[in-house]
C-alpha cells in the first residue's frame, strides 16, 4: 500500500465567529462582574464552567503539534476506529467541544462511530436533549446505561458493542487538535496489536497549551502514576526528536487506542476493578508482560484538568486502594511485597480484593513474562528492592550475630559465609530466615522462630525509617504488636536474646543488618 503526508483537515479554519471568547486557543478571563457567578458554577466540572459555555464549542485553535508531526508520512489503509468516551453528569459546552473536536479535525473515512456512553448521568441536558443535538451528526451514537456502571466497565460496555477495527478511548473534557489521528493508527501497521498512548498536552484555564514532548508515564510506589521528564542528556545521546515514538513503562489510562481484537484477547479490563483507578496500571502489565511496547504516538489531544466526577460505591481512595491491590496480586509476583510496604495500611485491614481466580488464570493463559524481566528489561530505573535489608543482623555493643540452630536462636561470632546468620527484613515488617520468622516466644520475653503466617502483622518489628515515631529508637528493634514498647535485646551475661521494655540509651538494644536497600 501507499502513504502520504499526515492530512490536517480542520473544519474550523473558518470559524462561525472570529471575535468569540477562546476563539483560535486564546485565553480567556472571567469579567470583573461575573467573578462570583463563575465561582458558584466552579461545582458543576470541577472546572471554570462559565468560561467553558462563553467559548464556541467548535472554537478554532493553534496547531500545537510539535515541528516535523505534520511530515510525517502515514499508510493509506489505515484502519477505522471507534471513538468511545464515557461521561457522567458532563458539562454541557465541554461534552459538545470534545465530539466536535474529534469529528472536525479527523479524516471521516477513519472514524467507524463516536459512542458516547452515559453512565446513568442525573443532568436532564443529557438525555433527550443531547439526543436531539446529536442527531446532526449520523456517526455518533448514544448509549445510556440503566444503572452507574462506573467508568471501568461504562469503557467496558462501549468496547462490546464498537465496530471499527481499533477502540480509541478518550475523557469527555479533551479537545483534539489537527492531524491527531492518523499517527496514533499508524500505529497499527507496526503491530497487529496496537497499543498506542496518546501525548498529552495541558489545557488551562481554557487557553490551548502543550507540555514538554520528551515525558514518559512512570509509576512509584505504591503504584502512584506520575509523568517523568526524559533527562536532555539521554535526548541528545539518543538524538530522541520529537516525532519519536517514545516507550514507556505505563500509560495514563485515560486516552489511547488499541486493537479490538487485541483489547479481548488481553481479557479488556479485569472486571473486579470498580469505578475507576488502576486499570492504567493493569492494562499497561498485561500488553508490556506479554510482550508488547506501551508507546506515545505523535498526536496532541488537549485534556481539560478536572477532579474525577465519579462517584464512589464506598469512598474513592479506598476504591483506587483496592483495585490497585487486585493488580498487584496478579501482576507483581513476589515484588508485591513492595506494594504493600509502601501502602502497610491495606495490610493492617485486612483488606479484601475478591476473587482473582479468573485473572490468574487469564495471566498463565496469555504465558506473560514475569514481573522481574518487567523490571529487568522495561523499567529498570525503578527502585524495586525485594527487602529492606539483609545478611548478618549485628548487636552493635557486642559485636555479634543471631545464629539460627535447627530452630532455636544463639548469639555467636558473625560469620559471612554462614548460612544460618542470613536475616531479611522485609516489606510486611518481618524478621525472617528461609520461611521462618523472628517472634517474641511468651509472657517471659524470650525470643523463638515462627513460620511466617501469610500476611498477618503479628510478628512484625520496626526498625530505622520504620521507628521515627520513636526518634530515639531508630537503632533499635522494635515488637509493633505490644501494647508498650518492646525491643529486642541480648542479654549480655548469658548471651541470650529477648524482647524487653525499650531503653533508648542501652547499647544491647542496638542492632545493624549487613546490607540496606531501603530507608
Amino acid at each position: 500500500p501507499g502513504s502520504h503526508r499526515v492530512l490536517s483537515l480542520d473544519v474550523t479554519l473558518a470559524p462561525r465567529d472570529p471575535q468569540a471568547p477562546g476563539q483560535f486557543g486564546h485565553p480567556v478571563a472571567v469579567p470583573d462582574d461575573k467573578q462570583e457567578e463563575a465561582k458558584s458554577r466552579w461545582k458543576e466540572g470541577n472546572f471554570n464552567v462559565y468560561l467553558s459555555d462563553l467559548i464556541p464549542v467548535d472554537r478554532a485553535i493553534a496547531d500545537t503539534r510539535p515541528a516535523g508531526c505534520s511530515e510525517q508520512r502515514v499508510h493509506d489503509d489505515l484502519p477505522t476506529t471507534t471513538i468511545i468516551m464515557c461521561f457522567v453528569d458532563e458539562v454541557w459546552s465541554t461534552l459538545l467541544r470534545s465530539v466536535h473536536s474529534v469529528l472536525g479535525r479527523s479524516p471521516p473515512h477513519l472514524i467507524e462511530e463516536v459512542i458516547l456512553v452515559d453512565d446513568f448521568s442525573t443532568k436532564e441536558y443529557l438525555k433527550e436533549k443531547l439526543d436531539t443535538y446529536m442527531l446532526q451528526f449520523p456517526k455518533v451514537k448514544i448509549l445510556h446505561l440503566q444503572e452507574r456502571h462506573g467508568l471501568i466497565r461504562a469503557r467496558l460496555a462501549g468496547a462490546e458493542i464498537a465496530k471499527g477495527a481499533v477502540l480509541t478511548f478518550l475523557d469527555s473534557h479533551v479537545e483534539c487538535n489537527v492531524g491527531w489521528l492518523e499517527p496514533l493508527l499508524e500505529r497499527w501497521h507496526f503491530s497487529q496489536e496496537c497499543d498506542s498512548e496518546l501525548v498529552i498536552p495541558i489545557f488551562s484555564p481554557f487557553s490551548y497549551m502543550t507540555v514538554d514532548n520528551f515525558q514518559r508515564g512512570i509509576f512509584t510506589w505504591p503504584m502512584n502514576f506520575g509523568w517523568r521528564q526524559i533527562p536532555q542528556e539521554v535526548v541528545e545521546k539518543n538524538k530522541i526528536k520529537e516525532t519519536d515514538i517514545i516507550r514507556c513503562p505505563v500509560m495514563a489510562g485515560g486516552l489511547f487506542s488499541i486493537d479490538k481484537k487485541y483489547f479481548f484477547e488481553l481479557g479488556a479490563y479485569d472486571p473486579g476493578l470498580d469505578v475507576w483507578g488502576g486499570e492504567n496500571m493493569e492494562i499497561s502489565f498485561k500488553v508490556r508482560l506479554s510482550g508488547q511496547p506501551v508507546p506515545h504516538a505523535c498526536s496532541p489531544p488537549a485534556w481539560l484538568g478536572n477532579d474525577n466526577p465519579y462517584s464512589f460505591p464506598k469512598d474513592r481512595v479506598r476504591t483506587v486502594e483496592r483495585n490497585l491491590a487486585r493488580v498487584a496480586e496478579v501482576w507483581l509476583d513476589e515484588y508485591k511485597e513492595l506494594f504493600y510496604g509502601h501502602a502497610y495500611h491495606l495490610v493492617l485491614k485486612n483488606l479484601d480484593v475478591g476473587n482473582l481466580t479468573q485473572q490468574i488464570q487469564l495471566r498463565k493463559k496469555l504465558q506473560c513474562k514475569s514481573f522481574r524481566w518487567y523490571l529487568e528489561n522495561v523499567y529498570p530505573d525503578l527502585e524495586a528492592p525485594l527487602v529492606k535489608a539483609s545478611g548478618l543482623l549485628i548487636n552493635i555493643a557486642m559485636a555479634r550475630c543471631i545464629t539460627v540452630e535447627n530452630t532455636t536462636l544463639a548469639f555467636e561470632a558473625c560469620d559471612v559465609n554462614s548460612k544460618n546468620q542470613k536475616f531479611n527484613y522485609t516489606w510486611l515488617r518481618r524478621i525472617q530466615h528461609g520461611e521462618l520468622c523472628l517472634a517474641p516466644a511468651g509472657a517471659t520475653g524470650a525470643l523463638g522462630l515462627r513460620r511466617c503466617p501469610g500476611r498477618s502483622h503479628s510478628l512484625t518489628w520496626l526498625h530505622r525509617s520504620l521507628a521515627t515515631i520513636h526518634p530515639d529508637l531508630t537503632d533499635h528493634i522494635i515488637s509493633e504488636h505490644l501494647q508498650q514498647p518492646a525491643c529486642l535485646e541480648v542479654d549480655p551475661s548469658h548471651k541470650a536474646l529477648r524482647v524487653n521494655a525499650c531503653d533508648s540509651a542501652n547499647p544491647y538494644q542496638k542492632w545493624q543488618f549487613g546490607n540496606y536497600y531501603a530507608d
